[in-house]
């Protein structure tokens, strides 16, 4: 049995919402063992209130660093160096970098050039250039909606299952809404589906197509922010079925995707 990775989680509480920190930590946990929380900020700040509270549930530990200018966020510099002696340390295998900064573009290409994993979550207004300096990079405020709808209309999921399939569109009415409200914070659908037609025409198999979890993985590997969810579909193969150039098919206990 592989041994499971460590990981170290570091929040910049000066970019993210308290409320994201169950999804921060859920999505953390699936990638391995959290050996490391902090979170960095300004504790003696009012504005810091509502952080102070979520710490103790998830036995996250406080790294305070004032604010010696107005309007300057040292808790940056606090976080890239406490990531530094980490990485030179060893004892983790990646860090998840909490942070919707751009400042942080840097650190993540080093850790990465260090042989890290390294994955990012921030919101939407995360610049690009953070995002595909990341190996993975979850958007928290797509997922969170995405979430909370889920739950919200758990009832109404389960109806719509069990009614008369809808007549097969270009794309789902679910996925085009999820689109159109966060269009800069996802890649367009087009783009997506030119990106998966591509990447089967030169790795797939001429008879079966391609192996789905394998296309999966070459998709955030072009696109770290890639996540089905961002999109409204909950797995890989719900968001291929939206593209009229794909076909799913089944071998086995594999699922295949080929171009039609």
């Amino acid at each position: 049995m592989a041994e499971e990775k460590r990981f170290a989680v570091l929040i910049d509480i000066e970019n993210i919402a308290p409320k994201y920190i169950e999804l921060i930590m859920n999505e953390s946990s699936s990638y391995g063992n959290i050996t490391i929380k902090r979170a960095y900020g300004d504790w003696t700040r009012q504005s810091s209130s509502t952080w102070r509270g979520k710490l103790l549930d998830y036995s996250i530990i406080p790294m305070q660093q004032f604010n010696n200018t107005f309007g300057k966020n040292s808790s940056d510099s606090a976080l890239i160096i406490d990531a530094m002696n980490i990485l030179y340390r060893n004892n983790v295998d990646g860090f998840i970098l909490v942070s919707s900064d751009s400042d942080f573009t840097r650190l993540a290409a080093t850790l990465k050039e260090e042989g890290k994993v390294v994955i990012g979550m921030g919101e939407s207004k995360t610049p690009v250039a953070l995002r595909n300096a990341c190996d993975y990079f979850k958007v928290l405020d797509l997922l969170y909606k995405e979430a909370n709808k889920a739950q919200n209309n758990k009832k109404n999921q389960k109806k719509k299952t069990s009614a008369k399939p809808k007549q097969k569109k270009e794309y789902d009415d679910d996925i085009i809404e999820a689109v159109e409200n966060d269009a800069e914070a996802s890649t367009d659908l087009d783009t997506i589906e030119r990106a998966i037609i591509s990447i089967i025409e030169r790795n797939g198999d001429e008879d079966k197509g391609m192996y789905i979890g394998t296309l999966g993985n070459s998709l955030i590997r072009r696109y770290p922010d890639f996540d089905t969810r961002n999109y409204g579909a909950g797995k890989l193969s719900k968001f291929l079925e939206q593209f009229e150039s794909l076909q799913l098919t089944k071998d086995g206990d594999s699922t295949y995707v080929k171009l039609v």
